[in-house]
This record gives C-alpha cells, structure tokens and sequence, in this order.
C-alpha cells in the first residue's frame, strides 16, 4: 500500500493522528513533524479533504541512503518521474534538511532536479521546465542524517490555506491551528465567544468543526489534480460528497458564536471572511473592547470563551495589555459564570493577569513564536473583583519617594525626574516621569536570576501602576537596558517619532518616550546643565559627545559667547539643533560639526575655549569611530586632548558612568592638572540613592606648574 507523510505543526501531530485513525487508517508512525500512514488513494484523497489540522499531504515515492552526492542524484533519477508527471508540465524542487554530504538545501534541490531533467531526456526526449512559483508539480526531498526520502506533494498551497479568508489581519492565526485550538478547548455546548477575534479565524474554524463541514469545501484545487494517476471519477464523488454534508450540517445547525473587536477595521475584516464563508447566518461580530465584554447569552448555563490575544511581543504593549488582561479577567468572572476559558499566549505572564487557575494546557508553535494554550472553568457563580493589586510594596515605594520629592519638585519647577531606582531587590527597574508619562527601564537581570521571574516582576509593576491609578496605559513606556553598559546605548527602538516637550531651569527640550532607549535628557546631569547655565556668560564653551545638546542649550541660554557641539550622529546635531530653535536661539551663533570626537580632538590646534563639557560613553565600538573607546583605558589621553584647548583660567567638566571607575590621578597630575571630585554635588534630589550613576570632576591646568 502507498506511503505517505501528513506534516503538521508542533503540537498538532496528535490530532492529525487522530484524525487519520477516525479514517480507519491504522497502519501510521507519529514523527516530530507530522505523521506517517499506509492508505489507500481514495484514502488519501479523503484526507486531503478533510483533515483541519495537517499542513501538507505528501507521496512517498523512494527513500535512500545518501553516503555522497551520487547517491542522492541516482536515487532521484531511479523514480520512473514519467509515469507521474508529463515533459509538458512544470515542476519545482523543495528540498528540506540536511548532512555532512548535502550541507546545503539548495544543492540537494539542484541535484534532484539535475536527475529529474536526465530521466526525462533519456526516457522521453523531451524535458519538463522548472517553474518555483506555480509548478505543475511539487516534488519534495527531505534529508535525515543519513537517509534521504523524495515526495510528491499533493496539496500545493498548504492545507491551512481553506480558500474562505480572502482578508486578514497582521498576525493572522493559521486556520488548522485554529481548529486544533477549537478541538482542544472541547466546545460541546452553549454559545462561543471570541472577544479578540481579529479576522474571524476561531470562529469560522469553532463553525466549521461543530457543523463538520470539511476543510476542503472552499478550497478548489489540489495539485494532485495534476498527476497521472488522478482519478476524476473517485475525486469528483468525493467532492460531491463533502458538499451534499456541508448542506446538511448547516440546514441543521442550531448555535451562535459571537465575536469581537476594539478595531474597526478588522471588524470589518472579520465580517468579510464569515460572509464569504457563507456562515454569516449563525455568527456576529461587533466593535467592543474586551474590557468591557458582557455575556450575550446571560440565560445560557454554560458557553465557551475562546480568543487568541495580543501576546505582547513588543515591550512598549506590556503596559496596555497587562490590563487588558486584568479586566478581561475581572469581567469573565463576574459576567460568565460556568463558562469555560480558553486562551493561547507566547507570554504566560500575561495570561496570568486573568487571575484564573488553570486545569489543562497544551503546547502549540504559532509560527515561530512557542506558545501556551490555557483552559479555565469559571465558577458556578459570578465573582466580583477583590481589589487586590500588582506589585504592593512597589507601589508603597513609588508613593513614599514621590511623598519625598514633592517639595523640592514644586520648588525647582522640575517636570522630569527619576522616581524610582532599583529600591526593592525583587524590582529591578529605574522610573522615570516625563510630565505624566511614565518610563520603566528594566535592568537585565543577571544569570542567577530566572528570567520568567524577572519578566513577572516586570509585568507586576507595569501593571500595578496602571491598576493604582498612577498612569494610564498608553502613557507607561517600557524598556530594557544592561545597567553596566551606561549611555553606549543609543540605537534606534522604534520610529513612533512622538516627541514631547519638557522644561528644566529656564530651558525647553525635546523628548523621544519611544524609539530610543534613552529619551534625549539624561536626568542625572541636571545639575551639570544648571552650571554650564550659570558659568557660561561671555564664555566659549565645548561640548562632547554632546548627544541631543541639552548641555549646549543651557550655556547657549547662559549668555555664552560661542558654543561648540561636537557629535558623530546626524540624528542627534539635528535633535540638538532643534533644542536651540525651540529656545529661539540663533543657531549661525553657535557650530555644530559632525566628528568622531577622539579624532577631532586630536586633530585641533588652534581653537580655545574657556569652558569644556566632556561627558564620553564608557565604551563604543561605532562604525563612525576610527577607533574602539574604553573610558578606563583611554581617559587619559582624551583629557590631555581635550585640555589642550582649555583656556590658562578655564574649567573641563569630566563625568563617566562607568561604574568602579578609577581616575588616574598620576598620570594627569604629571600632565599638570588639577582637579576637585564633585560627583556628590552633581547629582540632584532625585538620585540621591544611587550616587554611582555617574563620577564628575571639575579640571583645569595646575598654575603651579
């Protein structure tokens, strides 16, 4: 009896067995993607149609040992490929896996080919061409170790591929996973609600599984149609079949399913597809946030919840879906009592904001994303929420600091500063407000510590600050940062491009929440700023690795005579010339020169300033530099650089934030410097906890020498 290989995605093996079992077919093998089985053709042409959770149906035609390249070619070449496909017909190669002797797919694809194009012009004269797109025929060949086995591919588009969804969404879920979600979560009784539905794919799949209509009813082709051995008669009764029961089930059906969406748009989406799977009849679908969802069959005693949410992939959707979750959870328990839940996640702490106890989960693959599928069986009765919030003692903390700060934050008018900096061991994360935005900077936890709990905790607080009212959803951003690594990291996040503007001490700056790690205001060197705005009058002042040119617009506002920023990134002299128009200085007053400032350094001998701002990331290895930069290694030659543009009278503010930084104090005393540690005095009210954050000297030439 002819082979065959049924693929499947990872977790979706078991039901496809199970599948090919109810069919009478015994004789099969469950592998780690897919199932192998013995059948019949009409067999076979059965599953085709039928089977909701398989990926592809395949023809074994040979398998083979491959000990060289040979092996492989004469294996193909063996196949009598005449009696399946004609010269006239075109054909393309997928070859998946690989060994030591076929290292690369592409070659074995080739190779394959090679052997099909010489038995054809040795049998028939004649050569079939290859087409990749939309070939006549799909041959696979899969390579295991040692062995290699080719296929024919009888399906074409995948089996996932129905042919009722014309439209769909950015994260479309696959229709077969969504059948194996539908057959997991057991629906039996009571109506089905999507309250996520996206582009209806549960719920068409939830209807076509209960009705069992077929897969295969809307799909109208199959490359098997293609083959030689096609039987027109059997596919044709088969396919006639499989509509004569499609109307049956419908004419009996007897439920409702109910969908819904906070996005117009996919509403929209999602009416389309149930309309074109002519199923509009016993499913609706409304605009409405799930955080507001209310049973529409209150008088049913039981029902099933079934939603495939956002997973929250992006660290910037953590604080909206964190309670999502929470009130989705909430209204479950208060609006469904009896019901049964079933949700699929990538992210298990998010589906933990349900406040639901699980009975049963499966493991499903959602493309590449690993996912969990929970289900939950509500209790008999409607529950009403506790109050109990996320991350308690976070919250006291964030309340006893912002207590702490009030004054001093009426009293210097400071609209941006750090709240909260890694106070609580379990919540390692820095706060920051912007006005009343909300920026959580979690630092990476270290390798002793398990990064699902160091997630949770994330989750927790993210949450527990929304739930307490502090910030709405959309104005917490999240990110996350090595500690160690200081202002290295300048990459580019997003591209939101929302800006904000904040004030400090006279001065305006823009603000970017969102697609960087740092925002364009590093808060601790506010004190440094407020100095170069009190000692600048009159005065030429550098600045160095300026970034965005906060500290450039303070000494311009200071009244000095000149001001020079020096930074290797367009983005931010643009940023930072943005700063001077926004606080109505002259830019023509000023230079902004685009440089690697260790070469531009070296390369000046005749400019002077009276004031030098000198604040070096602790390491860069940027393409723009000539060179790679450590702070504790190169510090010395950068300020014997940097002070020889030092005025006799002048002073060079030097900061770090390379934590156990040492200056070499001999070095730059034999350099004949002179210098004072401020680094207490530089930091304001809000980082008086964390006095490491940053080291700063004021420096200038030893007269004494």
């Amino acid at each position: 009896m002819p082979e065959y290989f049924a693929s499947a995605a990872k977790g979706l093996e078991p039901l496809v067995e199970s599948e090919l079992r109810s069919q009478g077919i015994t004789e099969l093998k469950v592998t780690g993607a897919g199932v192998q089985f013995q059948a019949s053709q009409e067999q076979a042409y059965h599953f085709c149609l039928w089977s909701r959770y398989a990926s592809r149906v395949m023809l074994q035609l040979s398998s083979f040992a491959i000990h060289d390249v040979m092996d492989l070619y004469l294996g193909a070449n063996y196949i009598g490929w005449e009696q399946w496909f004609s010269a006239k017909q075109t054909f393309a190669v997928h070859c998946s896996g690989t060994n030591q002797i076929i290292n690369n797919s592409q070659f074995g694809a080739l190779k394959v080919k090679d052997a099909i194009v010489d038995r054809f012009n040795t049998k028939t004269g004649a050569r079939p061409n290859v087409e990749r797109q939309n070939p006549d025929v799909r041959i696979v060949l899969h390579i295991h170790r040692d062995q290699g086995a080719i296929y024919l591919d009888l399906v074409g588009a995948p089996l996932n591929q129905r042919g009722y969804r014309q439209v769909q969404g950015s994260a479309p879920l696959k229709e077969n996973l969504a059948a194996a979600l539908v057959a997991r979560a057991d629906w039996s009784e009571g109506p089905l609600v999507d309250p996520m539905c996206g582009s209806g794919t549960l719920l068409i799949e939830a209807l076509l599984s209960k009705a069992n209509i077929a897969p295969g009813y809307y799909r109208d082709f199959y490359l098997l149609q293609n083959l030689q051995n096609f039987d027109q008669l059997l596919w044709q009764q088969l396919k006639d079949e499989v509509h004569t029961r499609a109307e049956q089930s419908k004419a009996q059906l007897n439920c409702h399913l109910y969908g819904y969406d906070i996005d117009p748009s996919m509403v929209k989406i999602a009416r389309r597809n149930i309309q074109d799977a002519g199923l509009a009849k016993w499913i609706s679908v409304e605009q409405q946030d799930a955080k507001k969802l209310v049973n529409p069959e209150p008088e049913a005693e039981t029902g099933l919840i079934l939603s495939n949410p956002p997973y929250g992939e992006r660290l910037d959707e953590v604080p909206a879906l964190t309670g999502l979750f929470s009130a989705l959870g909430r209204q479950l328990k208060a609006e469904f009592a009896n019901w049964r839940v079933a949700m699929l996640s990538s992210s298990v702490e998010l589906l933990d904001y349900l406040r639901l106890r699980s009975d049963k989960q499966y493991k499903f693959s959602n493309g590449p994303l690993d996912c969990t599928f929970k289900l939950y069986q509500l209790s008999k009765t409607p529950v009403v929420s506790d109050g109990q919030r996320y991350a308690q003692d976070f919250i006291n903390r964030l309340a006893k600091n912002q207590k702490r700060l009030n004054k001093w934050l009426k009293r210097e008018d400071i609209e941006c500063y750090r709240l909260y900096d890694a106070d609580l061991p379990d919540y390692n994360m820095a706060v920051d407000r912007y006005q009343d935005y909300w920026v959580i900077q979690e630092y990476r936890a270290p390798k002793s510590i398990d990064a699902k709990k160091a997630s949770q905790r994330l989750f927790d607080a993210v949450s527990g600050i929304v739930e307490a009212g502090l910030a709405e959803a959309d104005k917490v951003i999240v990110k996350q940062r090595a500690r160690q690594k200081g202002r290295e990291q300048y990459q580019k996040m997003d591209t939101q491009s929302h800006r904000l503007v904040v004030n400090e001490y006279g001065a305006q700056f823009y603000v970017n929440l969102h697609d960087y790690l740092d925002t364009g205001v590093f808060l601790d060197h506010r004190n440094m700023r407020r100095y170069l705005a009190e000692n600048s009058r009159d005065k030429r002042v550098l600045n160095l690795f300026a970034y965005t040119g906060t500290a450039s617009v303070q000494a311009a506002l200071g009244k000095a005579k000149l001001v020079t920023t020096v930074d290797m990134s367009n983005t931010y002299l643009n940023w930072a010339k943005d700063n001077f128009r926004l606080n109505h200085l002259t830019i023509s007053d000023h230079e902004f020169i685009r440089a690697d400032c260790l070469k531009w350094l070296s390369e000046q001998n005749n400019r002077q300033y009276d004031l030098i701002f000198l604040d070096p990331p602790t390491f860069s290895n940027s393409k723009k530099m000539e060179d790679v930069f450590d702070v504790q290694r190169d510090h010395v030659k950068l300020l014997c650089d940097a002070m020889k543009l030092l005025t006799p009278d002048g002073t060079l503010i030097f900061s770090n934030n390379k934590r156990q930084f040492k200056l070499d104090e001999a070095a730059l005393q034999e350099a004949g410097f002179t210098w004072a540690n401020i680094s207490k005095d530089s930091l304001s009210e809000d980082f008086q906890r964390n006095k490491a954050i940053h080291q700063c000297w004021l420096m200038s030439h030893d007269k004494a020498q």
